[in-house]
């Protein structure tokens, strides 16, 4: 399954350069609206109609993994002569009010994280309602529809989980430590669940992802107090680094999974101290996400018939860091 969603992924963005191509050459039948000018920083651009797109995160300070999105997003925009007003709040209700307010603006789409779906969900609905397009990257695989919107780039969460709880299994581990970094986002207990029923030896911990010097610490302390660990996932990659030294302080031999990757995890697994990432690649969420509200707006494009369109997971291990490293290094992967 996981492969025939790459395959599709790689066809969606195969077709959007074309039509970037095309629409450089051909302006029949586009839509009246105010012509794209080319980015000062050189390259090709759409020359057809230029859009406003909105995109609303629950990014939280801090964390790197949001780079990724952006970049994606902006590369897309650059390349369709798009707009885009990116916008983000880490809380339920600062979310929403940010959907409300690109409403509000008249943006010609919104895309959205739906990690908060009683909260965001019905501001999305109301877009859809007035006639906004709107699709869903990063978490609400499972509701995005109920809320109106069209489409999902993202990961399988619960499979994801579910696959590093697996992996540990079959490498003999003992128990686990899932961390999770940041309250109330259902994305984060949905890997945790998963890792529980690959690995039913799990055991959750919370920490603030903001504040990585008291997650070290948090971490650190219940390593010394259980010497029983064997494993410890990480659901965010700037945690992976605080786990990396709670391991090195309290003389731990627990193994260190992450989810996503950072320049610092990156190095950690060529030096060995994390195993490996389950990565979602966030760049091609960010880069889909825009990408599809133009071809919806600019030819009626439909990517995947409103079906999910997966990103992840995937393991990047010693098997296959030395390829990916370079893209991590230009935010790209």
């Amino acid at each position: 399954m996981l492969s025939t969603r790459r395959f599709l992924i790689s066809t969606v963005v195969a077709a959007g350069l074309l039509l970037v191509a095309t629409a450089c050459s051909s302006q029949g039948g586009a839509p009246a609206k105010t012509e794209a000018a080319a980015p000062s920083g050189g390259g090709a651009v759409a020359t057809g109609p230029s859009y406003t797109i909105a995109m609303v995160t629950h990014e939280q300070p801090g964390t790197t993994f949001w780079d990724r999105i952006r970049a994606g997003a902006e590369q897309a925009a650059a390349q369709h002569g798009i707009t885009l007003k990116y916008s983000n709040d880490p809380s339920q209700q600062g979310q929403a009010t940010l959907v409300q307010n690109a409403i509000d603006s008249k943006v010609d789409a919104i895309t959205s994280t739906l990690q908060f779906p009683d909260a965001v969900g019905p501001e999305l609905q109301k877009a859809a309602d007035a006639g906004i397009p709107t699709v869903v990257f990063n978490g609400g695989m499972d509701v995005y529809q109920k809320y109106g919107a069209k489409l999902f780039f993202g990961s399988d969460e619960a499979l994801a989980g579910k696959t590093i709880g697996e992996r540990i299994a079959k490498e003999g581990g003992s128990k686990t430590l899932c961390v999770v970094h940041a309250q109330g986002v259902q994305a984060l207990e949905t890997r945790c669940d998963g890792v529980k029923q690959g690995f039913p030896d799990t055991e959750n911990l919370q920490v603030d992802g903001a504040d990585l010097a008291t997650a070290q610490a948090t971490l650190q302390a219940k390593l010394a107090q259980d010497p029983s660990i064997t494993n410890i996932v990480t659901l965010d990659a700037g945690v992976a680094g605080a786990a990396v030294q709670a391991k090195e302080a309290s003389n731990s031999q627990a193994e260190i999974a992450a989810f996503d990757l950072s320049q610092e995890v990156v190095t950690a697994i060529q030096e060995g101290t994390i195993e490996y990432s389950v990565d979602q690649q966030p760049y091609l969420q960010g880069y889909l996400a825009i990408d599809s509200l133009w071809l919806y707006l600019s030819n009626g494009n439909d990517i995947g018939g409103g079906q999910p369109v997966l990103t992840g997971p995937s393991f990047v291990d010693s098997s296959n860091i030395d390829a990916v490293a370079g893209f991590a290094a230009n935010n790209t992967r």
